[in-house]
């Protein structure tokens, strides 16, 4: 058994361990600490003795964790007291029936509590990409561009946030479900974006990122088959993904849409998510979601209609206006009215503070100025774009196309 025998089996079983623990000890920090320690002991002796049920392994093994964490707290708590030195339940220790069998599955409830409302958007997301993606603190930091120190201090605030509403592990009903779900809804993207395109590091792409939510968001349009916007989400996001392979070249290079070998594009994630599109608009009340992924089935065909893309990105403007859908909106206008009409569209969008300083800003201005023949500003801002971007694959492409046009 190889020493990689391990990692895919505790990145998969991670998000449903975390679930079972908190739903039995709900000491969210206990049962995460308790996790990682599992998984340590986990990726030491599974190479030598596989287990015959990983995840029960581990439940049980954490769950030991959590008792020894219990019995310390109490035994500070009362020195003098024996009942720390008590036997605590079997329950508490051993994995339940359900978990035996493996058919309990609480990551979405986990998923639901980490989008608690009491949570700001930005922790909602870290929270979720801590608890339930499994990234480290760094990571996460790394992906919003602050210190570690100060994620690990927004990740602890949002923990004990939660424990202070005195949230359990159950999914939300009435109002505050469909309030939730625009939440959940919001951080699967978010992280699929993120492991689409990784905001900062060597790579572009982060695929297990993406895969899981992928995975989180098929988990609810198992449970929510009649709901628009999450059927939506799952289109975009297959529809997103059937790109993946022709998107970087053998050195880990980004290749553009309009460069990509089209045969190297998963077929099959074409088809599901086309069908879902189409299904779910002839039905459903028109979301956001459901515009990104119709824009993505026409990107998809053999010749880009361009004027229908802008069309959709005017109606996605108007009913959920954001400054990376008119950044969007723009480009769609230039590839389908001229590069100047999109440069123009560009010129209001610097306006705003939230993407005055953003690199895509930059490199979009970039490329229009190269599409209408004006080189020299098109390579300062190719040159602007590469500075600003902490996306290593991102810079080496930006500055490619600078000097490209230097030469």
């Amino acid at each position: 058994m190889g020493a990689e025998y391990p990692g895919p089996l505790l990145r998969d079983s991670a998000p449903r361990v975390l679930g079972a623990l908190v739903r039995r000890f709900g000491d969210f920090d206990a049962c995460e600490d308790a996790l990682q320690e599992a998984m340590l002991a986990a990726s030491i002796q599974w190479p030598a003795e596989p287990p015959d049920n990983p995840y029960g392994w581990l439940v049980t093994v954490a769950s030991r964790r959590v008792v020894d964490h219990i019995r310390g707290e109490r035994a500070r708590r009362d020195r003098e007291s024996s009942s720390a030195s008590r036997e605590l339940p079997d329950a508490l220790v051993a994995p339940g029936p359900e978990d035996e069998v493996g058919d309990q599955d609480d990551t979405l409830s986990l998923l639901f509590m980490c989008c608690h409302p009491a949570l700001t958007p930005v922790s909602q997301v870290a929270l979720t990409l801590r608890a339930v993606a499994g990234l480290t603190t760094g990571e996460i930091a790394g992906a919003f561009l602050v210190p570690e120190s100060t994620m690990g201090a927004r990740i602890s605030r949002a923990k004990a946030r939660i424990r202070a509403t005195g949230s359990t592990l159950t999914m939300p009903e009435g109002p505050e479900f469909a309030e939730r779900l625009d939440a959940v809804l919001q951080v699967l993207y978010l992280t699929f974006n993120e492991g689409y395109t990784a905001s900062s590091g060597p790579e572009l792409q982060r695929r297990d990122l993406a895969a899981e939510a992928i995975r989180l968001t098929r988990v609810i349009h198992r449970v929510l088959p009649e709901d628009g916007e999450v059927a939506g989400l799952l289109a975009l996001m297959l529809l997103t993904d059937a790109r993946r392979a022709a998107r970087t070249d053998a050195d880990g290079g980004l290749i553009p849409l309009a460069e990509q070998d089209r045969t190297r594009w998963d077929s099959s994630l074409i088809a599901e998510g086309a069908q879902l599109i189409t299904e779910t608009m002839r039905h459903a009340p028109l979301g956001p979601y459901q515009l990104q992924a119709a824009i993505a089935s026409l990107h998809v065909q053999p010749e880009t209609d361009w004027p229908q893309i802008e069309f959709l990105y005017r109606v996605l403007c108007r009913i959920a206006p954001n400054p990376m859908a008119t950044l969007n909106h723009a480009i769609a206008v230039a590839m389908s009215r001229g590069p100047e009409a999109g440069l123009a569209m560009l010129a209001d969008l610097a306006a705003d503070d939230r993407m005055a300083r953003h690199h895509r800003l930059a490199a979009t201005r970039a490329h229009l100025l190269e599409l209408a023949g004006d080189t020299a500003a098109a390579r300062a801002d190719y040159l602007l774009a590469a500075r600003r971007t902490t996306s290593l694959p991102e810079q080496r492409y930006l500055r490619a196309r600078a000097e490209r046009l230097s030469s």
